[in-house]
């Protein structure tokens, strides 16, 4: 059907396919395919069908709680995106984007910058990950306080269903009342549903001008009226806001001497912020030599000061300095795995929870013999709760599982959620039977079964066993 060349079956060919991005997470199956067509992905769904065989859809293998990667239940083979890669068309009067599942992430951002449009969809693993993994997960990252999460960007998918039927909604529609909404039934199914093979996105206009800062709060408490005071002057524009714990600064330098403290006294609760602005009166530069974006943005942080608010604050005045702002945020996760053993949370909460939340599990983790260190997406109220180890206790002796529950329970008693921008995979199929409610998993499990009766398409992610 596709070729012998794109179907792997030797060992050293398929080893990468098998392991995820964590290194934790490992599974085998009977053979790698890579399609390169919507048509041939349908044809491979359909033979599988017929010979009970499971498929696990793979994109760039970025994902941290391994739902690319087989579950070893049953035979399966691995289906991945790697070679639909196509860029099927972009309209820059709908501004819009049209691509095949295995286009990078990166791609999509260059492709809209040649037409002065954004795809605003940005996070660590931009320049590897796969756009259909994206969809299947409903990434979030950075700009999510603005722009939305990776489901709000999408206008239309085609899509593989589990009987190997194609689904083709392409469109780009922004209103369409025809019944269920199979976009987005698939989108954040993590390929249990079927399989994405290509979607429709929204574009957005270049912004002309932009203002970064980091802050040092007076409290966590502060973090929602700052947001909502930069919000107001600069009518919505704040694109990305940024926790970061002393704590996870600390690390970061200690793991990057190049990497320095944005402030000469330590920002025990740091905020990094990007205010971006496409209208050309807010590039404009103003009496005080600065445009007027960036004097609104100083105009917001002098009112946060003066309410004791804020206690420090440094704002980029050159574009390096910007992007060394984001080179710091864009470094915490690989300077906490180069710091020894690590647990990850991806964890959300109602702004207003957040602060008792961080008060509570710093005190509860340190007591367990953790070391608790925090970023997040704190403008639409992600965090991810990380524990290292203390040095004084060896990691495999500390009560990881202990901790979960504990962090869990907490989230359930806040009204939270475990999950925010990663997904379940394997990682979290106990969390899913804990804490997700009964009724919503049996409607879950009725759509499961209507649409993938045999349960081959990504079977032991998502769900977890009645």
């Amino acid at each position: 059907m596709i070729g012998p060349d794109r179907v792997l079956t030797d060992a050293s060919a398929t080893e990468p396919y098998h392991e995820d991005w964590t290194g934790k997470v490992r599974g085998s199956s009977i053979a790698v395919l890579r399609p390169a067509s919507t048509q041939e992905v349908s044809d491979l769904v359909t033979l599988c069908a017929r010979h009970n065989i499971a498929i696990v859809p793979q994109g760039g293998r970025t994902g941290l709680c391994g739902g690319g990667v087989p579950a070893g239940e049953g035979r399966s083979v691995v289906l991945s995106t790697d070679r639909m890669k196509a860029i099927r068309g972009i309209d820059p009067d709908a501004r819009t984007l049209t691509v095949e599942a295995g286009v990078i992430l990166e791609l999509m951002q260059k492709t809209a910058l040649e037409h002065e449009l954004v795809f605003p969809l940005t996070f660590g693993a931009q320049g590897s990950c796969r756009i259909g993994g994206a969809l299947a997960t409903n990434a979030g990252g950075s700009n999510v306080v603005r722009y939305g999460t990776t489901r709000e960007l999408c206008l239309g998918i085609e899509a593989v269903l589990p009987d190997g039927s194609i689904v083709n909604d392409l469109a780009g529609l922004r209103k369409d009342n025809t019944g269920y909404d199979l976009r987005h039934l698939l989108i954040g199914a993590e390929g249990t549903l079927g399989i994405i093979t290509a979607a429709v996105f929204k574009l957005f206009p270049m912004p002309k001008v932009r203002s970064a800062a980091f802050l040092s709060l007076s409290s966590l408490e502060a973090a929602a009226p700052a947001l909502n005071a930069l919000q107001d002057r600069t009518g919505g524009n704040v694109e990305a806001f940024e926790f970061m714990s002393g704590e996870a600064v600390d690390t970061i330098c200690a793991a990057f001497p190049e990497i320095k403290p944005p402030l000469q006294d330590r920002a025990e609760v740091g905020v990094f912020f990007e205010v971006a602005s496409s209208r050309q009166v807010d590039a404009e530069i103003d009496e005080d030599g600065a445009p007027r974006l960036q004097s609104e943005v100083l105009s917001a942080l002098e009112n946060l000061m003066d309410e004791g608010l804020l206690l420090d604050a440094m704002i980029a005045q050159s574009e390096q300095q910007r992007l060394d702002l984001w080179k710091m945020r864009e470094a915490t996760l690989e300077a906490m795995m180069a710091s020894g053993p690590i647990y990850v949370t991806d964890v959300s909460l109602p702004l207003a929870k957040i602060p008792e939340f961080v008060t509570s599990m710093d005190e509860a983790m340190q007591a367990l013999g953790f070391r608790p260190t925090t970023v997040g997406h704190l403008g639409d109220g992600n965090l991810h709760y990380a524990l290292l180890g203390s040095g004084e206790t060896a990691w495999a002796d500390l009560p990881l599982e202990r901790a979960k529950h504990v962090i869990y329970e907490k989230l359930r008693d806040l009204g939270g959620s475990f999950s925010a921008e990663h997904g379940i995979g394997q990682d979290k199929l106990d969390a899913m039977g804990l804490y997700k409610q009964p009724s919503q998993l049996c409607a879950m499990r009725a759509i499961k079964a209507a649409l993938d009766p045999a349960n081959l398409m990504n079977p032991g992610k998502l769900l977890p066993t009645e």
